[in-house]
């Protein structure tokens, strides 16, 4: 067995910014093997773009409750008070703040202006240990700005809110009614790809226990990482992992994964999305 790398947790909270815009957006990177994450303290009336130079594959956009905002792309446009996702087709987007608020959007790796630009972006020059990020089929009448409103998709037999793209998928776990219940914990790995768990309101400890090897010197001790939101955690493969929500309710965890989990996608209506996002064939429904 290969040594297991270390998990990597960006603070957004107290970190140092990545760059700020004109306008004052103060925004912050952070990358996984196949995926990276731009979250932006976005000012009123602030603009947020991407141009086609820029973007060759479709990317999600976050906005909590109360960040209201204007998207357009492809020559469409779309408004939205907020708790709402969005996938930006390839090419030209543009996102308006119509309210200060928090903003955060998704890439694939394919981003690579914005790898470069994360502040961990040496951590995965030589990494090996994740399943190849690869493109689905493309979606049912092609690309466009894709609108979900997050209220719309709560179901009464799970917390979890499934949605992907060609190459990216995200859970969208319906805000904590109360602190985790300690005797109900889930701890648990995955063999072959990353879990980025970004935190969009309250506090977490990532519990984080790494695989032993014949080679002692390279074991690593238990973790226990509080991250208040904005954070992510970037969990390598293996790592048996699970995050324990804490405060009085309202946390929020967001679970991302490059390329789309075969087993969630895999299980009946689970993906809220599915239907506008086709299987490759070598996927068995």
């Amino acid at each position: 067995m290969s040594t297991t790398r270390q998990a990597f947790t960006g603070h957004f909270y107290r970190d140092p910014h990545t760059w700020i815009d004109s306008n004052g957006t103060r925004n912050w990177v952070c990358r996984a093997a196949n995926f990276v994450v731009v979250a932006s303290q976005a000012k009123e009336n602030a603009v947020l773009t991407r141009n086609t130079s820029q973007q060759s594959d479709e990317y999600f956009i976050l906005l909590p409750k109360n960040s209201a905002a204007v998207i357009n792309a492809n020559g469409q446009e779309l408004n939205s008070d907020g708790n709402s996702l969005f996938i930006a087709p390839p090419g030209d987007s543009q996102i308006r703040m119509v309210n200060e608020g928090w903003v955060y959007r998704i890439f694939s790796k394919n981003a690579r202006d914005l790898l470069e630009m994360a502040p961990n972006h040496q951590d995965w020059d030589n990494v090996t240990d994740v399943a190849e990020l690869t493109n689905w089929p493309e979606p049912v009448n092609g690309f466009k700005l894709r609108h979900y409103q997050l209220d719309d998709y709560i179901r009464t037999d799970t917390t979890m809110r499934l949605f992907r793209t060609r190459n990216l998928m995200v859970n969208i776990f319906l805000p904590s009614t109360a602190p985790r219940d300690i005797q109900k914990m889930s701890p648990h790995s995955h063999p072959d790809y990353e879990q980025g768990s970004l935190a969009v309101q309250g506090a977490y400890i990532h519990h984080l226990r790494y695989p032993w090897t014949p080679d002692l010197s390279t074991w690593h001790a238990d973790e226990h990482i509080v991250a208040s939101a904005p954070s992510m955690c970037v969990i390598p493969p293996n790592v048996i992992h699970t995050s324990q929500a804490v405060g009085e309710k309202g946390m929020q965890l967001v679970d991302i994964f490059a390329p789309p989990r075969k087993d969630f996608s895999l299980r009946p209506g689970l993906v809220c999305n599915h239907d506008e996002y086709p299987l490759p064939a070598d996927i068995q429904q």
